[in-house]
């Protein structure tokens, strides 16, 4: 449509603004996939990130370290595997070992960042192997694989998550099963369970793994609209937005062949950054659930939802679908102002009002760019995976967050230390139960002590 139209620079870049604010999290994932083809073989970042070329995953053997800058608000109740998926090299075969009791749950989302797979304990998934499959392949199915996936976009994300007691003892037990954690073309499929020693994997030298105190910057304005056109080829418009695409293209036409209508789109990317750098904080966005928490109930569900999309890309990217955990964003305390580690606060769960869920539950710090703040303890969140938390006479639990370390070692046990600067705490609830999916629990506030 509009093949050589005359377009002006104010209607181009009022255009080209809300294509950086809708397509932002797409040329995110498109740009993790063009940077993951520079890899030979599955192995790990700076020898701290999983990862591997496409259609392959790299895999951890143990919580994910403070120095890591690839994704935001890590979390150090699992082990993580990360890796991309490219439609157009074919289905990828992706490994689910038998977890018994133990939580799991294997995120699979794709360009949209929305998810399109089933596979985890909430659903009773059976141990065995699965395909990933683009939509347009017209493959057979090879005997031996329990189930298919299918995904309309070229680029994926693929993210296993296994539960990890923070002892010695589950360390140990947990490594057999990661072992048969993988992702490969569906070609090596040959109907066995293939294992890989994660802990002997190479390292690949790229200080984008470990560099800066911010995450990768997977997205920049400057160079937005030289990657926009593949954009729009590798994801299909959902129902509805067929004419948006249109109006996109007729700006990208146009920019082609008019240098100042290109200028004026990358002005107009610059002009919007600032916006989404906004959502970068939690207080600016979300669903208000009490005591300045915020919250979101479209995660890896977004579909028109370009605000929390956009939002949730910039902030914390890769989050489950609601069922599959619920995120509970703080920056703030119970009277409004901005946590501050220089300063004491306490959580204070009551006994019975811990999160209901049926995974489990944790409580992260954030330094003020969403990473850990490295520390002495090696400690950056508390909750189930935790065996030695103090309780209350009451059977309150109450977590102490920032400030110097309590002296007595009862609070000691239930202290996650923070940086002297602005930070942020994030409550994560897996296979929450009904009172946190429909909004009867909420956390308690953030006080300062």
């Amino acid at each position: 449509m509009g093949s050589g139209q005359k377009v002006t620079e104010a209607y181009a870049a009022e255009v080209a603004k809300a294509a950086y604010l809708w397509g932002w999290p797409l040329v995110n994932i498109h740009n993790r996939r063009v940077f993951m083809e520079q890899l030979p073989e599955p192995g790990l970042l700076v020898g701290i990130v999983p990862a591997g070329p496409p259609n392959h995953i790299g895999m951890l053997h143990d919580y994910i370290r403070p120095e890591e800058r690839v994704v935001a608000c890590p979390n150090q109740d699992v082990a993580y595997g990360f890796g991309t998926l490219d439609a157009d090299l074919g289905p990828a075969v992706v490994q689910v070992p038998d977890f018994g009791d133990r939580f799991w749950v294997y995120q699979v989302v794709n360009q949209r960042t929305d998810s399109f797979v089933e596979l985890g304990k909430m659903y009773g998934t059976k141990p065995g192997h699965y395909l990933l499959a683009p939509e347009r392949w017209e493959g057979e199915v090879p005997e031996g694989i329990a189930g298919v996936f299918r995904y309309d976009t070229r680029c994926g994300i693929v993210i296993p998550r296994v539960f990890l007691d923070d002892t010695p003892e589950d360390l140990a037990a947990i490594q057999p099963l990661v072992n048969q954690i993988s992702v490969y073309p569906l070609a090596d499929f040959d109907g066995t369970m293939k294992t890989i020693d994660w802990t002997a994997v190479p390292t690949f030298g790229n200080d984008d793994a470990t560099s800066g105190q911010e995450e990768t910057q997977w997205v920049t304005p400057e160079t937005f609209f030289a990657s926009f056109g593949e954009i729009l080829d590798e994801v299909p418009p959902l129902p509805g937005e067929e004419a948006m695409y249109d109006w996109f293209r007729v700006v990208l036409d146009a920019a082609e062949h008019d240098p100042e209508i290109a200028a004026a789109a990358r002005q107009a990317a610059l002009d919007a950054d600032p916006i989404v750098k906004e959502l970068f904080e939690f207080r600016n966005y979300g669903i208000p659930v009490g005591h300045h928490w915020t919250t979101q109930r479209s995660g890896a569900r977004f579909g028109t939802d370009y605000l929390m999309r956009t939002a949730v890309g910039k902030s914390n990217i890769f989050v489950n679908t609601p069922n599959e955990t619920t995120y509970f964003y703080q920056d703030l305390d119970a009277d409004g102002g901005r946590l501050d580690g220089t300063r004491t606060y306490t959580v204070r769960f009551e006994e019975g009002q811990l999160p209901p869920v049926q995974g489990f539950w944790s409580l992260t710090v954030y330094n003020k760019h969403h990473f850990f703040h490295a520390n002495d303890l090696d400690r950056f969140s508390l909750g189930t995976k935790n065996k030695d938390l103090t309780r209350g006479a009451d059977g309150s639990l109450t977590l102490t967050v920032g400030g110097d370390a309590p002296d007595d070692p009862a609070l000691h046990a239930n202290w996650i230390p923070a940086p002297a600067d602005e930070f942020s705490v994030y409550l994560r609830a897996y296979w929450p139960d009904e009172a946190i999916l429909d909004g009867t629990w909420a956390p308690p506030p953030v006080t300062l002590a």
